[in-house]
């Protein structure tokens, strides 16, 4: 008989670790919340992580219509 091992809780989004631009520091469970476009230079984008979300109501941009 095999066993698993992985958790039967797991979600089908993958979780990541990164910077939250909300509380600036590093946290688990980050999502892309706004990309920032350039026309000429660097661009950018802001992660926040569920606390923030959830706080500020914000809405991970894959998630978005």
């Amino acid at each position: 008989m095999t066993e698993s091992t992985q958790n039967d809780d797991a979600t089908d989004t993958p979780m990541s670790y990164g910077f939250c631009s909300w509380h600036n520091r590093f946290a688990a469970d980050v999502r892309l919340i706004v990309v920032i476009e350039q026309g000429s230079g660097p661009g950018g984008a802001q992660y926040a992580c569920r606390p923030c979300r959830e706080e500020h109501r914000l809405v991970p941009f894959a998630d978005r219509p």
